[in-house]
């Protein structure tokens, strides 16, 4: 059989932004709708004060602590609007920009970071924010440990020293040029001084979470929804958000619809103003009867196949060759998802700074995916499933249930390994079965992604000082993962990653198959609603509603 390439094009992205001196790379800004320019939902009328949004999100937030470990993307909608960081990531350039900060600066190896604080804004209990306010957030982070989910933003953490009330400086013991841009997260946003003093388990629903954000938490039932009351004394937004003042709504609630189809229902049927988390068999739908559609390309780690390196048989590294060869990231795309979702071309996805294409690894091509396991000694069976030394060659697959395409995706990859004497068993689950899984490692290979607008997102998620669910032990990878992160100058950074990616190419610990694209579809009131730079839901704001 003739080998069909399935990712094109080679070129490398070098293309770098600015963001500060010494961050660690930049540059590949996304595509599609979603910054404030090209909002498909904007009025030339003038914004409108007042009126309630209904917002439908897959999933319950699970936690409402801003740096714990929620549900994901709906979790971060929710604690986006609560909390504000030190710096913004502008989705248009992927610049950081000044939020709670004035300003920023690094020392030459990017081990301690200044930060000037603004010194006119207050959390929602009153209480005014000063530098000691940053140090109790940051010191509660790292002393969270493994309850955080931002801890991997604080590799080498020595500490938060107060200067004065509006000036913080973080020190690290190793380079960290990362740390800037992770202070534009939600898991980094700053919280009161009553909030750390409250034990770190007890935040998930909410109560006593006290942030600067635009909105303070109302209410909160678990698994239906989420309520968010204006702050009107809210009045530093950063510019590219469009609104120095109060938000213009008085009210928004997160409503937890599961159902995809039923959020688009919700939506077409006028029960909600927004819905998130639009399947692709519905963007068309939408678009034809006049809802606007809002879509983003996701940065950072796309959909596909991420071994599990301490499981035998997926340890050996032609296996997982193999399995790369038999995989068809084309026809998955093109039956789950649309032309909107793009075919990897690397782990990363096309839209993060640093990212590198690794495609010439990557074709489908069954006769030598069988040629291969032949040669590792996986003979096929009486059944069609391959065995060796009395083992048969089937693996267990964790995955999310919580994107329709998912199953789809895995059903059709499930079919093409068949093809080639693989036999896969899918267990699914809600997003804390799955990071359990993930946890336990009781699986071969898990399918799915994350969302980063910044390369360095590798190294949270395959490190060995990181979450590493992979179980890699690679000194070669560790050495480029920690060499970029120590990186001041952002092209050599954006070379760095492109080594990392090239090593988790070569070695197969990862399969590119397709990227994520976020897509959310709104009534035609509602205008000012966009994604930031990590693709996921902006502060609200901006956001607002034409007049009943």
């Amino acid at each position: 059989m003739n080998a069909r390439i399935r990712r094109g094009g080679t070129a490398l992205a070098t293309s770098v932004a600015a963001t500060l001196a010494l961050t660690a790379c930049g540059g590949g800004t996304g595509t599609g709708t979603g910054s404030a320019a090209d909002d498909v939902s904007a009025s030339t009328s003038s914004p409108v004060d007042g009126g309630e949004l209904t917002f439908a999100i897959g999933n319950d937030p699970i936690s409402l602590n801003p740096s714990g470990t929620g549900s994901g993307n709906d979790t971060l909608y929710v604690t986006r609007q609560v909390v504000d960081s030190l710096l913004y990531q502008n989705p248009d350039t992927n610049e950081l920009e000044p939020w709670l900060a004035t300003s920023w600066s690094a020392n030459a190896d990017a081990t301690t970071f200044t930060f000037e604080l603004r010194d006119d804004v207050t959390f929602s209990d009153g209480t005014p924010l000063t530098a000691a306010e940053v140090k109790g957030t940051f010191d509660d982070i790292v002393a969270a440990g493994a309850k955080s989910g931002a801890l991997s933003s604080f590799v080498g953490y020595e500490g938060t020293n107060v200067i004065d009330d509006d000036t913080v400086e973080v020190d690290f013991a190793t380079p960290n040029a990362a740390f800037p841009s992770s202070t534009a997260s939600p898991a980094l946003g700053i919280v009161a001084a009553s909030t750390v003093a409250i034990p770190f388990d007890d935040r998930a629903t909410g109560e006593g979470v006290v942030g600067t954000g635009p909105f303070v938490l109302e209410s909160y039932t678990k698994d239906v929804e989420t309520v968010l009351a204006q702050r009107a004394e809210y009045a530093w937004a950063p510019s590219a958000l469009g609104n120095d003042g109060a938000p213009h709504l008085a009210k928004v609630t997160f409503q937890v619809v599961p159902e995809a189809g039923v959020r688009t229902g919700s939506l077409t049927s006028d029960q909600v103003d927004v819905a998130g988390g639009i399947q692709p068999t519905d963007i068309e739908t939408l678009e034809a009867s006049g809802f606007p559609v809002i879509s983003r390309a996701n940065p950072g780690n796309v959909f596909g196949v991420y071994f599990n390196n301490s499981r035998p048989i997926v340890s050996d590294v032609e296996v997982r060759k193999a399995i790369s060869f038999a995989i068809d990231a084309e026809e998955i795309r093109d039956t789950s998802l649309n032309g909107s979702f793009a075919v990897a071309t690397s782990v990363l996805a096309s839209t993060t700074p640093g990212w590198a294409d690794q495609s010439s690894y990557f074709a489908f091509d069954r006769a030598q995916a069988e040629k291969l396991l032949d040669q590792a000694g996986w003979t096929v069976g009486s059944d069609g499933v391959r065995e060796k030394d009395g083992q048969k060659l089937s693996l267990k697959v964790a995955w999310i249930t919580n994107f329709g395409p998912n199953q789809t995706s895995l059903e059709l990859l499930q079919q093409q390994l068949k093809a080639v004497g693989i036999e896969i068993t899918l267990e699914g689950g809600t997003v804390p079965e799955f990071l359990e899984r993930q946890q336990g490692g009781d699986y071969d290979f898990a399918w799915h992604n994350q969302s980063r607008a910044d390369g360095d997102i590798l190294r949270t998620a395959f490190s060995t000082g990181a979450t590493n669910y992979p179980r890699i032990t690679d000194p070669e990878l560790e050495s480029l993962l920690q060499a970029q992160l120590a990186a001041g100058d952002p092209a050599e950074g954006a070379e760095i990653l492109a080594q990392a990616q090239e090593r988790l190419a070569s070695q197969y610990y990862q399969i590119p198959v397709h990227e994520l694209t976020s897509v959310i579809g709104t009534q035609t009131t509602v205008h000012g609603l966009t994604f930031g730079a990590d693709s996921r839901l902006d502060s609200l704001v901006g956001t607002w509603k034409d007049a009943d």
